[in-house]
């Protein structure tokens, strides 16, 4: 009976201490995790919103004088040519 009790205890504190090693292990990742997350959170450097409203603009503006170029170029160049070819190809005379 008392080699059996023996191992009993010997058991329950194998137990504990992989319990002990866990929430040692479990503690030590809550601990990274928090000065990783305080980390990230006191950072100042940031993108404002003056930055971004600029950058919207700037290709706003970008984006209109290239379809207004675009424009100009195929309503000149472009189209007066390819109506001409298209009268031509099917024959029509209007």
């Amino acid at each position: 009976m008392k080699n059996f009790m023996n191992k009993v205890i010997s058991k329950v504190n194998d137990v504990k201490e992989k319990a002990k090693d866990t929430a040692m292990a479990v503690v030590w990742k809550l601990q990274q995790l928090k000065a990783k997350s305080g980390a990230v959170l006191a950072q100042q450097s940031g993108e404002g919103f003056v930055d971004t409203a600029l950058k919207i603009l700037i290709s706003v503006v970008i984006g209109a004088l290239l379809l207004a170029g675009l424009y100009m170029l195929f309503n000149d160049t472009v189209l007066p040519t390819l109506v001409e070819r298209v009268k031509e190809l099917f024959n029509y005379r209007g």
